[in-house]
């Protein structure tokens, strides 16, 4: 594989014939460049009116390699041969240079040039390109190409440093200005005596194009190009390659897309993203901007507008900024009735509302960069989960989350700069198991997590907020406008037509299972847990008639047999001779569930075996399901003509390597995490487990 090397424009304040001078007293050595050992004139050649100075040098490079290597190729040095077109006429510097040593086996190409600023004729621009092709080399190809990478970035940085050293050198010692080269009257006789006999391998000057391939290229500052200036100043400090990377996907785009190309920070973000890898990012970069072109959301700031409902109800705006400029978005998660937002706004016009704030967030960032004089490519993202409760683990938001979070990493990486979680509750780490897997790796290590009150100290949100701004509901001053969220009211929901119409009901009805309970037959799921520290979830809704909810341990597996781990069977599953307390006990205390109502619930489970999940009709006061209906009752309380109650169900298992995984993921990535930590994980000594109704 070829590598390739594209250097941003570097700009010398200085006019081009000082910078000449400086140039050639890197020859024929150089102490600022120890690997430079030293080089000699093969060929020098000039043209008639010595407008044209062109040499050819070879020069020795000093190998920086482990020793084994060195050992290996049997060398101490490499040797380059560097060809250099001064123009005076044009005030034009081309450089090439190629490798002579183990050239069969690697190819070295380097190109580079001096030019005049376009737009300012006292400067100097400078420019360079290389590539690398390793074909073979004793099998240790991969570490040749890493070592020479490196090596080469690194004199790259030091070429421009040298340069400015022998500017400053020569400015020290009187010389700030050279004259500009003139023609000087040619007399015959001169002509004359410069046709003698010449070395036939001499080179030929003939003029500005006398050396093949060496065509200076126009430098232009109209966008087409970067500077080195620009990018540090607009985009912040990348390393030689990462502005190789930034200029060669830039250059890419320029040339395969019709129409503007996108803004240099946004291709900035998708190489941050994959690293710098830069076919990764020209794949992920092309994929979002067909995204972006099939749902047009260049147009969506313009278009749109969100329903007044999600005005109201979704707890989430933007509030001055963080610490270090970037923009803050606060959002009141445990405030926020996502079950209610989805079943009254529908799922899309929420994901066009998390765009619209993505597409907002980058237009503030670039507010801020020119505010503040300084690159700001993200913003920072406070989450309150005060009010946090398994409610918000309604199966449909939680998946409707996750397409979100998917949507959002693909077409919008890199735009998180920290994301502060306070006041976490216990139930959020099962929360967290669930989602974590879908968020990026690099996004994960940006999150700082706070439980209870400890955010308010040092180490807390004052080590990345001014006081100024903190949240008078986080125990600030300051007042901040973002909705408080609550509860969306039933009347405002879309009716089941909409919901069809929006395929939203389908959908969700996909997540569920149904179940009859009658009276004398209840409806059990037997789930087998293989290790404790397991976490059970479950959502339900009642469609019809009251029922109660209880969850029970056994060590024996109740018919119908054998299952995958994990798994459930259903129905009625367990025997009439089973004794409370011998067989069998409770884990989850009796819940009465109402029609109409949804529940959300957890359980941490304390030991492997078989947990029961029922539901029982509800019978009158102190008739709680104290007992177990016996298997053959079933039959009979099946074909009774008696009430029959109807709920939608759905449950998942987060394994205890999941859930332990996730919960050190958490400690990892947090610095005030240790009490909830420290709360959930007591359920090794003891169950914890929870229900809550949603409505």
């Amino acid at each position: 594989m070829v590598q390739k090397y594209q250097s941003p424009i570097r700009i010398y304040k200085y006019p081009f014939e000082l910078v000449m001078a400086a140039y050639e007293k890197r020859f024929p050595s150089c102490p600022q460049i120890p690997v430079f050992l030293g080089s000699e004139v093969l060929r020098e050649a000039r043209s008639a009116d010595g407008a044209v100075h062109v040499v050819e040098r070879s020069c020795r490079l000093r190998v920086e390699a482990p020793r084994l290597l060195r050992k290996i190729a049997g060398v101490e040095h490499v040797v380059f041969v560097q060809t250099n077109v001064l123009n005076w006429r044009e005030r034009t510097l081309l450089i090439e240079a190629h490798n002579e040593t183990f050239a069969s086996r690697v190819v070295v190409s380097e190109n580079c040039s001096y030019t005049v600023h376009p737009e300012n004729e006292e400067w100097t621009c400078f420019e360079q390109s290389a590539s690398l092709d390793i074909r073979s080399f004793f099998g240790f190809e991969s570490a040749l190409e890493k070592i020479a990478m490196k090596q080469y970035t690194a004199s790259v940085k030091r070429g421009k440093e040298v340069i400015e050293h022998y500017l400053n050198e020569l400015i020290s010692q009187g010389t700030s200005h050279i004259p500009r080269w003139t023609p000087a009257p040619v007399r015959e006789e001169d002509t004359r005596a410069q046709a003698g006999p010449r070395d036939p391998s001499s080179l030929e000057v003939n003029g500005p194009s006398s050396a093949p391939g060496l065509v200076p290229e126009t430098v232009g500052m109209d966008g087409a190009k970067l500077d080195a200036d620009y990018i540090e100043r607009c985009l912040g400090r990348l390393t030689p390659m990462q502005e190789s990377c930034l200029i060669q996907l830039r250059h890419w785009l320029q040339e395969t897309r019709k129409g503007k190309i996108p803004k240099d920070e946004h291709i900035l973000r998708f190489l941050r993203a994959r690293d710098f890898h830069l076919d990764k990012a020209r794949e992920m970069l092309c994929q979002s901007l067909s995204w972006r072109e099939q749902h047009q959301v260049d147009l969506l700031l313009q278009t749109w507008r969100p329903p007044a409902l999600l005005e109201e109800f979704y707890a989430g705006g933007w509030h001055y900024q963080d610490i270090d400029g970037r923009p803050l978005y606060v959002l009141r998660l445990g405030h926020m009735d996502t079950k209610g937002l989805m079943k009254a706004v529908g799922e899309e016009a929420l994901l066009q509302h998390v765009l619209s704030v993505s597409e907002e967030g980058q237009k503030r960032c670039e507010g801020n960069t020119k505010q503040f004089g300084r690159p700001i490519s993200s913003w920072t993202c406070l989450v309150d989960l005060d009010g946090l409760s398994m409610r918000h683990l309604w199966r449909p938001g939680v998946k409707a989350l996750l397409r979100m979070i998917e949507v959002v990493e693909d077409n919008y990486p890199e735009t998180l700069g920290r994301l502060l979680i306070v006041r976490a509750p216990r139930v959020f780490p099962v929360l967290w198991t669930l989602i974590s897997p879908f968020i990026n790796e690099n996004t994960r290590q940006k999150f700082l997590i706070y439980s209870g009150s400890n955010y308010q100290g040092p180490g807390g949100l004052v080590d990345y907020l001014d006081r100024e701004v903190i949240p008078d509901f986080l125990g600030g001053q300051c007042v901040c406008n973002v909705p408080e969220g609550g509860l969306v009211p039933k009347c405002l929901y879309l009716t089941d037509e909409e919901q069809e119409h929006a395929d939203q009901l389908p959908q969700w009805r996909e997540t569920y299972q149904s179940a009859s309970v009658l009276c004398g037959a209840p409806h059990e799921v037997a789930v087998e847990i293989l290790e404790g520290e397991s976490v059970i979830t479950w959502d339900f809704d009642i469609l019809r008639g009251d029922v109660v909810f209880s969850l029970y341990y056994t060590k024996r597996a109740p018919t119908p047999g054998p299952r995958e781990p994990g798994t459930g069977a259903s129905g009625q599953l367990t025997d009439k001779g089973w004794v409370l307390g011998a067989e069998y006990s409770r884990v989850e205390a009796p819940l009465v569930c109402r029609e109409g109502e949804s529940i959300q619930g957890s359980h941490v489970t304390r030991w492997p075996g078989v947990y029961l999940l029922q539901w029982q009709m509800h019978g009158p006061p102190g008739n709680v399901a104290c007992s177990l209906p016996g298997v053959e009752d079933v039959p009979t309380a099946l074909h009774s003509p008696g009430p029959r109650c109807r709920l939608l169900y759905y449950y998942e298992v987060l394994a205890s390597e999941d859930f332990r995984g996730s919960m050190s993921s958490l400690e990892s990535c947090t610095s005030r995490f240790s009490q909830l930590s420290a709360t959930t994980s007591s359920s090794s000594g003891q169950s914890h487990s929870s229900s809550l109704v949603s409505r």
